[in-house]
């Protein structure tokens, strides 16, 4: 293989870990995305400096490191909603919201299916990445790297610019600060590996015939939902209907895709009408959290752009056959 063509093959097939890498570490596909571009470009433009390491993938590595922790540095921590404040006692139409850079975002799981890496699904789940955020960036870094893609400390060290001694340290303040942590989000820790494949046929069917009784059979007592960038969320059967009930008739007639998030997250992108006879456009993410068979909870991620980074069409006639491509 030709020198010109080495570097873009290798930095593209690099691409899918440093996509999990860097969306561990930001808490978003929108960010994550864009530091892997970065860092490939990057990686290009020193490409003969990078040909002279021992281990190029390192090398990549500590750019990426790099890109993510200059992005970091003035960023505040993400979350998901019900980190952040107590669930609703009034149920209204969700009014206040968080700009993007506040919360942590689904991401598709193919664009963080790593190459050559035996990494458990867990630890892509909203709720992990979620922990992770608790941590400074270069202890976060030294985390992943080591207790999720399995480095050894001699590895991590080298792509992190650091002493082993340094890694082990920072690693070990990382899992003290994890052991500590309180997050309402752990709850979610326990959620199923495989949801219930009937539990997903029942959601579609009910949520897209709207019967609030019907969805709420699937809900554990304590059930929730959430929906960022708005920082309401929702617990419980009786807040649930009334939040149903509320949101009736902004939801009446909307279809939902199936699509894989986060660890092979049962999700569905929800489209809903426009307002012009039989056209249905982009809304929400909903993906769900099993838990014994029963939901325990959905994260609606409202935000359009999340069509696009899963790949999903703007939109689409109700009465089309286009479901049954993705069906």
């Amino acid at each position: 293989m030709s020198q010109q063509h080495e570097a873009p093959d290798m930095l593209q097939e690099l691409r899918p870990e440093l996509t999990g890498y860097c969306y561990r570490m930001m808490g978003s596909i929108f960010e994550a995305e864009d530091a892997v571009q970065d860092t490939l470009l990057r990686a290009w433009q020193n490409w003969d400096q990078i040909r002279e390491q021992s281990s190029r993938r390192t090398w990549v590595y500590r750019i990426a490191t790099n890109v993510c922790l200059d992005r970091l540095r003035t960023a505040k921590r993400r979350a998901l909603p019900m980190d952040l404040s107590e669930s609703a006692v009034t149920i209204t139409e969700p009014k206040d919201s968080l700009p993007r850079d506040s919360w942590i975002w689904p991401t598709p799981d193919a664009a963080t299916d790593p190459v050559n890496i035996l990494i458990s699904r867990e630890t892509i789940r909203l709720s992990f990445i979620a922990i992770l955020q608790i941590l400074p960036p270069r202890q976060r870094s030294v985390l992943i790297l080591q207790d999720v893609f399995r480095w050894s400390a001699q590895e991590t060290a080298s792509a992190l610019e650091m002493t082993v001694a340094a890694v082990n340290s920072a690693l070990q303040r990382a899992r003290a600060t994890i052991s500590q942590r309180n997050l309402r989000s752990d709850e979610l820790q326990d959620s199923d590996a495989e949801a219930d494949e009937q539990l997903v046929v029942r959601y579609v069917e009910a949520f897209e015939q709207y019967n609030i009784d019907a969805l709420l059979t699937l809900f554990k007592e304590n059930g929730s939902l959430s929906m960022p960038p708005f920082t309401m969320w929702v617990q419980g059967h009786s807040n649930l209907a009334e939040f149903y009930n509320t949101t009736r008739s902004h939801c009446l007639g909307s279809r939902l895709l199936p699509v894989r998030a986060n660890g092979n997250s049962p999700a569905f992108a929800q489209y809903a009408p426009s307002g012009q006879d039989g056209v249905l456009t982009p809304w929400a993410l909903h993906v769900l959290e099993v838990s014994d068979g029963e939901i325990a909870h959905i994260h609606h991620f409202i935000d359009s752009e999340l069509f696009t980074r899963f790949g999903l069409p703007v939109g689409w006639e109700a009465d089309s056959d286009f479901l049954k491509t993705y069906r």
